[in-house]
């Protein structure tokens, strides 16, 4: 492993790394200049990571959007990017397509991972939702951290997106998931719609569980007496105490145990499969 990223070692390099990818000549020194097009996240905790496949998948279909890099090179960036993960620390390393203004590039920004918060606030901003693209993460990066930090202004942790039709779709860095009894329900899919990690993951354990995960439009009032959750990598779930649904201690509880099923599917990121099915890396015994 680099020693740039080895947590062990402790340089401001490995707390906020930015380093460029080129296929020929491997790793270098990057900074913060350029466009971001299209972006990926998710949390390492000491060297396990959940979902890292699917969130490879994602990234490597959004930038296909775009004549280049080319899905190959992608995928040969993310095998690099899944070696040098951290084995130790908690880490929420993103991966970043950058137009650089001659061409676009390959980046990864190694962060220290935030504390992760138990519930949260939502804040509904005035008009429609005016992003560009949602299904391609990153593409609305700064109007959504303009939306975070209102919604901050506002007394509230994140901002929460509805539809034209004043359906609740998302949260501006997370998806959004209520209870109808024991089904799991949350928004249609759609060009609306971010492609949830966390949340297609949880589906799958609900329904290993017996239970019903299902989709539906719902309006706020529609969701009066329900509790709603928001997910994403780094948080995992969050009960919401305000601005949506209701919220009761239960609630909490009930959430942790969820929680506690989705961090027992984070793996050794060296045991991940690449896109063909091939591991990322070589684990070393």
């Amino acid at each position: 492993m680099n020693t740039e990223t080895n947590a062990a070692t402790g340089t401001a390099a490995t707390r906020d790394a930015r380093r460029w990818w080129d296929a020929d000549g491997g790793w270098s020194t990057a900074d913060a200049t350029g466009t971001v097009l299209v972006i990926d996240s998710w949390l390492v905790d000491e060297g396990r990571v959940r979902g890292l496949d699917r969130h490879a998948e994602r990234f490597r279909s959004s930038c296909d959007r775009f004549p280049e890099p080319g899905p190959d090179r992608t995928d040969r960036f993310m095998r690099a990017v899944a070696e040098s993960l951290p084995a130790r620390g908690r880490w929420f390393p993103r991966v970043e397509l950058v137009d650089t203004g001659s061409g676009t590039r390959l980046r990864m920004w190694l962060r220290p991972a935030p504390p992760r918060t138990a519930t949260v606030r939502l804040w509904t901003p005035t008009g429609p939702d005016r992003r560009r693209l949602p299904a391609v993460k990153g593409a609305d990066l700064d109007h959504l951290a303009a939306l975070r930090a209102d919604a901050t202004t506002a007394g509230a942790d994140e901002a929460l997106l509805v539809s034209a039709e004043g359906h609740v779709v998302e949260g501006a860095s997370t998806s959004i998931v209520w209870w109808r009894g024991d089904t799991l329900c949350g928004p249609p899919p759609g060009p609306g719609l971010l492609p949830g990690i966390t949340r297609s993951l949880l589906g799958e354990l609900a329904r290993t569980a017996g239970l019903q995960a299902v989709t539906e439009r719902a309006t706020a009032p529609d969701l009066a007496g329900l509790p709603v959750w928001t997910l994403n990598a780094l948080h995992g779930i969050r009960p919401v105490t305000e601005g949506l649904g209701r919220f009761q201690d239960t609630d909490a509880e009930e959430a942790g145990r969820w929680q506690s099923r989705l961090a027992a599917l984070a793996v050794p990121a060296g045991e991940l499969p690449d896109s063909r099915g091939e591991p990322m890396k070589e684990v070393s015994p």
